[in-house]
């Protein structure tokens, strides 16, 4: 009896646990976690799932510990792994959105500019990184590995700080002021590039890529149906921004029309009127779970 194919996927434990979860059962795997467990149960017999940390991710994928694995190009970046970068997952999820890794030093200093900063200390989470930045642009300073808390530590333990931020407030709030941007990153799937050398596996990831993606794609979309009159529906057309082209049905009333479409949730409240204004009736608006091809 040949021995079953699994491929053995990295969820992130943390901050991206779960919205990873709630987003996979989105795209069609339901995921549950056991306090006593870092190894979830899915509803799918060909996928294993393995929780650990998203900074530790990118080193077991590129060491075939795991196939593949839901990761930030942070930590991709700081570990220095060779990896396979199948997807870019950024989507308007928590969590899931762009996150830019700064560095800033507290409002008042004498530091301007990066290049103020030879010499001094630098306190970071992501110290490899932070070195890289710095020897581009030929910048000699000392980085200490940052435990946490970094965003205080200016001006008396370091000089400057390397962080991740969202939109700035934390930095603000705690009177620190940005000078650059050293990377900006968004969660990732990533595959191990020798796993990918196996025909099944790559199929099997392909899959779950689409699937993803075509939850990421109706996030931040709607179904809208309703029913045109004949004569009224070049107006009501004429307002749908269509994802491709919207569906016409004809209804036991040759009069009238169904017409299906999908549209972006931000437009919804304003086009709402307006597509009764022009003759829509019985408009329904529905969740989407997934857009695929």
């Amino acid at each position: 009896m040949s021995k079953k194919k699994i491929i053995r996927f990295g969820l992130p434990k943390g901050s991206l646990e779960k919205p990873t979860i709630e987003k996979m059962a989105k795209a069609g795997y339901n995921i549950r976690v056991s306090n006593r467990s870092l190894v979830p149960y899915i509803d799918d017999p060909e996928i294993e799932c393995i929780l650990i940390r998203a900074q530790e991710m990118a080193r077991y994928v590129e060491q075939g510990v795991m196939d593949c694995a839901i990761t930030g190009a942070d930590w991709v970046n700081e570990s220095g792994a060779d990896v396979e970068e199948v997807a870019d997952l950024v989507a308007p999820w928590r969590n899931y959105v762009p996150v830019r890794w700064v560095l800033a030093v507290k409002e008042g200093s004498p530091f301007e500019k990066p290049e103020d900063l030879q010499g001094k200390r630098i306190a970071a989470e992501v110290v490899g990184m932070t070195k890289r930045y710095l020897a581009a642009k030929h910048i000699d300073a000392t980085v200490e590995f940052s435990w946490g808390a970094t965003e205080v530590k200016p001006p008396i333990l370091a000089d400057a700080i390397v962080d991740v931020t969202e939109t700035g407030s934390s930095l603000r709030a705690n009177g620190l002021k940005v000078i650059d941007t050293i990377f900006e990153s968004t969660p990732r799937l990533i595959a191990c590039r020798q796993s990918l050398e196996d025909d099944w596996v790559r199929s099997k990831l392909e899959r779950l890529t689409m699937l993803l993606k075509g939850a990421i794609a109706a996030a931040s979309r709607v179904g809208l149906a309703m029913n045109v009159p004949r004569d009224q529906l070049d107006p009501v057309l004429a307002l749908l921004p269509a994802l491709n082209t919207p569906t016409i049905s004809t209804l036991a009333d040759h009069d009238w029309v169904a017409v299906s479409t999908v549209v972006e949730e931000k437009f919804v409240r304003d086009l709402l009127p307006r597509l009764v204004e022009a003759g829509a009736r019985g408009i329904i608006e529905s969740p989407l779970n997934k857009i695929v091809g």
